[in-house]
């Protein structure tokens, strides 16, 4: 008999059950992207001073979380997002791999070149899964389960608080990423702001 290696797999069946699985694996990953968010957002001579060790770790962390992610089914309205948020979880990974080779091989001076990168990747992680999540609680707030008799919904102003969160969202993200790479951390503040503000106006 040949041995065939066990793939872990969600079977998430619905939009309530997506979420909840990528709440979990957020629950695995959300403490390590943090820890290496502010580790790259320190000079690089302080990150081989002082994180060198805890790279691997977390490194191992984001592997262990794209594998889970692998394993989540997506309902279909969610595949193409749920694809990009394996594909940002493996890209973040290798990021951090090759940010803890060059402190390994290089110390600061290969380091720096990979920190707007490394940082950029780490964001696009955290911004792939709010968008996953907000495709599917869209989704869900756009089929009410029953309309009143006199005809009138609230799907319209629903579609309108949609809109501006998105647009909050994705202009956030923005300046997030861009203040990120370009250290400029009052850009990297408004961003962050107008990414928060974002969700919070929008809660289906």
């Amino acid at each position: 008999m040949i041995a065939r290696r066990m793939e872990p797999s969600v079977r998430t069946g619905g939009r309530q059950a997506y979420s909840a699985a990528v709440t979990d694996l957020w629950e695995r990953v959300g403490t390590a992207l943090t820890r290496l968010e502010r580790i790259a957002e320190t000079p690089a001579d302080v990150l081989v001073e002082e994180h060198s060790d805890e790279l691997p770790g977390l490194q191992y962390s984001l592997h262990a979380g794209a594998e889970l992610a692998v394993g989540i089914e997506p309902p279909p309205t969610a595949e193409d997002l749920h694809e990009e948020l394996v594909a940002a979880l493996t890209e973040a990974r290798d990021a951090t791999a090759e940010v803890a080779y060059a402190v390994e091989v290089d110390e600061a001076d290969g380091v720096e070149p990979l920190l707007p990168e490394w940082r950029g990747s780490l964001f696009r992680v955290r911004l792939a899964r709010l968008r996953a999540l907000e495709r599917t609680n869209a989704l869900a707030a756009e089929a009410p389960p029953a309309q009143p008799e006199w005809g009138k919904s609230d799907h319209e102003g629903t579609s309108w608080t949609a809109i501006v969160a998105t647009v909050l969202i994705l202009g956030g993200a923005f300046l997030f990423t861009a203040g990120a790479v370009l250290v400029a951390w009052p850009v990297w503040a408004a961003g962050l702001a107008l990414f928060a503000g974002g969700f919070i106006l929008y809660r289906p």
